[in-house]
C-alpha cells in the first residue's frame, strides 16, 4: 500500500501526531494573542466589535508549526495536492512559509509563493514572487482572515493571470460574512477554513464562564 502523500519522515525533533491537540493549541493561541473586542473598521469597510489580528499569531514561533501541520491536514482532507501555496501579501505569507517548512519532511514538499499587491516596477515586473515557473502549476490560495473575500479574490485573479491552476482556497479564520459565496460564485473556487470566528468567540466565552462560575460572587 503506497504511503500517504504527506506521510511524515524522520525528523530531528519530536512532533505530536495528534492533530486534535494541534487544533486546540492553535485555537488557544489565536484567542490569547489575536482576538480583540472593541470598535473596529475591517478591511472590507464594515464595522465590527471583534477584530482578529492574525499576524500576532502566525508570526509567532509557537504557532508556526501548528499552522503548517493543520493547513497540510486540511489539504489532505480536501484531496488537494498542490505544487505550491500562497496568497496576497502580507497576511498569507507566514502561513505559506509555515506550510512549506512543515511539508519539507514529507514525501510531497510544497513550495511557497507570495502574491504582490502590485507588479514590481523594475526587474521582470513579477506579481508572483518565490517561483520561477508558474504556468500550469497547481496551487492553493492561502489567506489569514476572510470576511468578504476581497484579498483572496485578488490573489486568485493574479494567480490565474500568470497561468496557475487553482485547486481551492483556505483561510485561517473565516468570519462567515460572504467570502465563501464570492469565491464560489464568481471564481468557482471552494473556500475552506481552519477556524470560523464563532469557534474562537465560543472558546473565549467558555473560558470566561469557567473562570467566573455562577454563584462564585466574582
Amino acid at each position: 500500500m503506497p504511503a500517504p502523500a504527506f506521510a511524515k519522515m524522520d525528523r530531528s525533533f519530536p512532533m505530536s501526531s495528534d492533530l486534535t491537540n494541534d487544533l486546540a493549541a492553535l485555537k488557544a493561541i489565536l484567542c490569547r494573542k489575536s482576538v480583540r473586542l472593541g470598535d473596529f473598521t475591517l478591511a472590507s469597510g464594515e464595522k465590527s466589535s471583534i477584530y482578529v489580528d492574525s499576524k500576532l499569531t502566525t508570526f509567532s514561533p509557537e504557532a508556526m508549526p501548528l499552522v503548517g501541520r493543520l493547513f497540510i491536514q486540511k489539504l489532505l482532507d480536501c484531496g488537494w495536492h498542490p505544487d505550491a501555496v500562497g496568497g496576497l501579501t502580507l497576511g498569507a505569507d507566514p502561513i505559506a512559509f509555515a506550510i512549506a517548512r512543515e511539508s519539507s519532511d514529507t514525501v510531497h514538499p510544497i513550495n511557497a509563493f507570495v502574491v504582490r499587491k502590485d507588479a514590481k516596477s523594475h526587474g521582470m515586473g513579477k506579481v508572483i514572487a518565490g517561483l520561477e515557473n508558474v504556468r500550469d502549476l497547481s496551487v492553493v490560495i492561502i489567506d489569514d482572515v476572510c470576511t468578504k473575500g476581497g484579498s483572496t479574490a485578488q490573489a486568485i485573479e493574479s494567480a490565474r493571470a500568470v497561468g496557475m491552476r487553482i485547486l481551492g482556497a483556505i483561510c485561517l479564520v473565516d468570519r462567515r460574512q460572504g467570502a465563501t459565496e464570492l469565491l464560489r460564485d464568481r471564481y468557482g473556487v471552494p473556500l475552506e477554513s481552519i477556524f470560523t470566528l464563532s469557534q474562537l468567540t465560543d472558546h473565549m466565552k467558555a473560558l470566561d464562564a469557567a473562570s467566573h462560575p455562577v454563584g462564585s460572587g466574582v
